[in-house]
């Protein structure tokens, strides 16, 4: 691993690549951490990277069901801090105005804060779990407000749980994976595949560094000297 600086500042999709190529491996191992949570996160991570994303295609307008919303949240509270009382809360929005209100969300993209402002109108959602219901519907418009993720970007810690925040995340993330279409034309990348591999490198690199041995070792451009820039420019738009 000798990428100075972690992830978010390398302008190499070929880096980035080899991340996400990692990405259930790291999710095996986080799952397999000891503890009341221990073998729980790689099914429900299967599920709301795969088959989630899939169902609320299939529908002939995006939103999500009752019990969806409620697993979800069990997903993300799983592979964060677990708040048993936030997984109790979310079960009592009413099946019918989950289904409304989502729907509603989703059709006010591509205005983010918009779409999150509804959402933020059940219980129990704030910000990031609304960020986790637009990624898994919009991942082209929308990243999972992931601590690991807010945590590699620089200037953006400590992590306030805002809507003013995650727009900046957002921005961050955005902004990244354009550059990164930009740099190989594959046009693949989106916000939501940028922030799992912020997300990758972050827990890899707390739980088993020797995953990323040998990534970007040959790197191309951006690095710390891009990094600054878009700091200082934030620093000056505040």
């Amino acid at each position: 691993m000798s990428l100075k600086g972690g992830l978010f500042g390398c302008a190499d999709p070929a880096v980035w690549r080899e991340v996400q190529q990692k990405y259930w491996d790291v999710v095996e191992l986080k799952s397999s951490v000891k503890g009341k949570n221990q073998g729980k996160l790689l099914p429900l991570e299967r599920w709301y990277q795969e088959e989630l994303p899939e169902t609320i295609a299939a529908r002939s307008e995006r939103f999500l069901e009752h019990q969806e919303l409620v697993k979800l949240m069990e997903w993300k509270l799983t592979r964060g801090k677990f708040r048993p009382r936030l997984q109790q809360l979310v079960a009592t929005n009413p099946s019918e105005r989950v289904e409304t209100c989502t729907r509603r969300a989703f059709g006010l993209l591509p205005d983010v804060q918009a779409a999150i402002a509804e959402l933020s109108t059940l219980k129990a959602l704030g910000p990031a779990t609304a960020s986790a219901v637009l990624a898994a519907g919009a991942p082209d418009r929308a990243a999972f407000m992931a601590d690991e993720a807010v945590q590699s970007i620089p200037g953006l810690t400590p992590i306030q749980y805002t809507m003013k925040h995650y727009a900046v995340y957002l921005q961050e993330i955005t902004e990244r994976a354009r550059t990164l279409n930009q740099a190989d034309g594959s046009q693949e990348w989106t916000p939501h595949l940028v922030e799992r591999c912020l997300w990758t490198w972050a827990v890899a690199e707390k739980l088993q560094p020797s995953l990323l041995e040998g990534i970007a070792e040959g790197e191309k451009g951006g690095g710390e000297s891009e990094r600054s820039g878009r700091a200082a420019k934030r620093q000056k738009t505040k």
